[in-house]
């Protein structure tokens, strides 16, 4: 019997099990099982591996997503350029890095309207920075949160030809910029918002990143990695300021898909 399974902490709010049950199922894959891994310390992943020899792949999710990169074997290109992995292939006790987010957000953007929110990244403006022109400065992304997720949409969003800033509670780079300066900056300047932080999240469903909402309108596409619950307290805000919205779901079940490639389905 072939183990796969999921490695984070908390694991309350994961559909990977029941995605991956009822496709095994429904498929008549009946030599394989997933199984559910709360790893709190990624310290503990040699453990784990021991306990369960027949594991022969792995989803990483919050807040493993870099963490476990030491601990692997080999890196796929893409991880490797992201600087993050969500999925891992386990053969002949050697541990192999791959970053299917890469491959589920992307798909997922392009189904929106035509594709046409990733085309919206030209440069608009001169050479005075993207922020400071107004609304002729360049029309990108405000990608929200620093960590492994946000690592795989700025790869996207970068392929794409996409302009991004992070934003962070604690900016400590050039490339993220604070919640304060997203509150002072004209909304035309960015007209896809990306969450890759955990607010919202069940049972957390009563937080939510700190926006303008009184400036954004049906102009700006907010898209919440975040799948429970499937309207978020900040896609119901952006709603209501007719913003286009999507949830995670989707990139989920498409990063699950290519995980089970990889892992030889």
């Amino acid at each position: 019997m072939r183990l796969f399974g999921l490695i984070g902490f908390p694991l309350g709010h994961s559909f990977s099990q029941k995605y991956f049950s009822e496709k095994f199922a429904r498929e008549g894959i009946a030599d394989a099982r997933y199984e559910l891994f709360p790893l709190e310390n990624i310290a503990d992943l040699p453990a784990l591996l021991a306990q369960h020899p027949d594991l022969c792949g792995l989803n990483v999710t919050i807040p493993h997503k870099e963490t476990v990169i030491p601990f692997l074997h080999e890196l796929d290109e893409t991880a490797r350029a992201v600087g993050a992995v969500n999925c891992i292939k386990i053969e002949n006790q050697q541990l192999k890095g791959y970053n299917t987010d890469v491959t589920g957000f992307e798909k997922s953007l392009k189904a929106v309207d035509g594709g046409r929110w990733t085309v919206d990244g030209e440069r608009r403006g001169g050479d005075s920075g993207w922020w400071t022109g107004g609304g002729e400065g360049w029309v990108g992304a405000l990608i929200l949160g620093t960590g492994g997720a946000s690592k795989a949409v700025a790869y996207v969003l970068k392929k794409l030809g996409i302009p991004y800033r992070f934003v962070s509670r604690n900016p400590d780079s050039e490339n993220q910029i604070s919640y304060e300066t997203v509150h002072r900056l004209p909304s035309t300047v960015y007209h896809l918002i990306i969450n890759t932080t955990p607010l919202g999240m069940s049972p957390h469903t009563g937080t939510c990143p700190d926006l303008p909402f009184e400036r954004l309108s049906s102009q700006h596409f907010v898209y919440d990695l975040v799948y429970n619950p499937a309207e978020t307290l900040l896609l119901q805000r952006a709603k209501a300021r007719g913003c286009t919205v999507k949830n995670g779901l989707e990139m989920l079940h498409l990063q699950a898909e290519a995980a089970w490639e990889i892992w030889g389905s």
